[in-house]
């Protein structure tokens, strides 16, 4: 009798599908995404039993998605450091981080001799609404960003938190 249902069992296991294990995303890694909540904790590892070992304490934040692990994602920051966050925190609304040591000049149009409409510092998020891509539109190199209200184009180049040739629309 132990025989009969110990083969049933082996039986059991090899013809029966297995229960689905959780899966990715499916979406592009890497990519950008933004923080959801104005405190989102960074852990060792994908799950809450490793530790935190540093807070964001900023909505909107852009970040890296460079891995999946069921429903834990490993970011990136503009520092290049990485951690874990639970996929609830995050949000595929874009946001732009303002890079460099200047005085950021939000633009009416996508041109340098456009009428300036807001300046921002270094350290700035803000929306990013759109960003052109190819050869044909007047826009290239420049983003549309809204920063408390104020839209504006700034240089691609002033932004983290996009890939240098990827169109956001």
């Amino acid at each position: 009798m132990k025989r009969l249902a110990a083969a049933l069992l082996f039986a059991a296991m090899v013809w029966l599908p297995a229960a689905p294990a959780a899966a990715d995303s499916g979406l592009p890694i890497p990519r950008f995404v933004s923080l959801k909540a104005d405190k989102v904790n960074v852990r060792a590892g994908p799950g809450r039993r490793y530790p935190i070992d540093w807070v964001f304490l900023r909505k909107s934040m852009p970040v890296e998605v460079v891995a999946e692990f069921d429903t834990w994602r490993k970011i990136r920051d503009f520092e290049g450091t990485e951690g874990w966050v639970h996929q609830s925190l995050l949000s595929g609304r874009r946001g732009a981080l303002l890079t460099g040591d200047v005085v950021h000049e939000l633009r009416a149009q996508p041109h340098g001799d456009a009428l300036v409409v807001a300046r921002a510092e270094s350290g700035v998020v803000g929306a990013l609404l759109s960003c052109p891509a190819g050869d044909d539109h007047d826009a290239i190199g420049w983003c549309q960003i809204d920063v408390a209200g104020h839209r504006g184009w700034l240089p691609r180049r002033e932004l983290w938190g996009l890939y240098a040739d990827e169109a956001v629309e």
